[in-house]
């Protein structure tokens, strides 16, 4: 009698985008869905970060202004938006990943960024333990491409590299390892839509929302 083979178990597939958000737009509602069948996720979530180290404050709107932005986006889409980081108490990127793998061990992670992040990757805390921590996908973005392939961090990182189909099919993903992908540009960006419309937030941070993936209570009064 035939035994049957044994299978490694792979666990739920999400992906992970960090930003402010400073609001979500079309073109992270769509890149964010392009890489979800690009590499076979069950799921993405978008990390709106409370506040972001490398970026300033002025000109932030509030953070349940941005989450209502990223809620509006993610309509009808294997995305969730959340609030986490606030919950985890975590101001880094490394940080937070190591929370959510010890506080999610039946999914497997993926970080995902854009080449403009990977450009600068080598200024992140700890951005080699990020490679170590989950797998990175890097986004292609125009006008970032040249640099981010001339990076400090790509020069280690290089070595890691990854086909996309390769990617995809493994029954369980290791770290490091790394992905390109390249998607039809997108010239939608958070800092056109706020010089073309100061007031985009207006009104939308006025009122409590849940965290679905939390399910804690946002209220406008926290923001910082």
């Amino acid at each position: 009698m035939r035994r049957p083979v044994a299978r490694e178990r792979r666990g739920v597939r999400t992906g992970l985008l960090g930003g402010s958000f400073n609001p979500a737009h079309g073109g992270h509602r769509r890149i964010t869905r392009f890489t979800i069948d690009a590499l076979g996720l069950d799921a993405a979530w978008w990390l709106v970060s409370p506040g972001n180290p490398l970026k300033a404050r002025e000109g932030m709107a509030p953070l349940t202004a941005r989450m209502r932005s990223a809620a509006a986006q993610a309509r009808r889409a294997r995305i969730v938006p959340t609030a986490i980081e606030r919950e985890l108490g975590t101001r880094y990127t490394l940080d937070t990943l190591r929370r959510l793998e010890r506080r999610y061990p039946r999914r497997d992670f993926v970080w995902l960024m854009g080449s403009d992040n990977l450009a600068q990757f080598h200024l992140w805390k700890g951005w080699r333990e990020i490679a170590r921590t989950m797998p990175i996908a890097v986004i292609a973005r125009p006008g970032y491409n040249a640099r981010a392939m001339t990076s400090p961090a790509m020069a280690w990182l290089r070595r890691y590299r990854v086909p996309v189909a390769s990617f995809r099919k493994r029954g369980h993903w290791s770290a490091p390892a790394l992905v390109f992908l390249q998607f039809d540009p997108d010239p939608r960006s958070a800092t056109a839509i706020r010089r073309g419309r100061e007031d985009w937030a207006s009104g939308l941070g006025d009122t409590p929302l849940r965290d679905r993936l939390t399910f804690r209570r946002i209220d406008p009064t926290e923001d910082a």
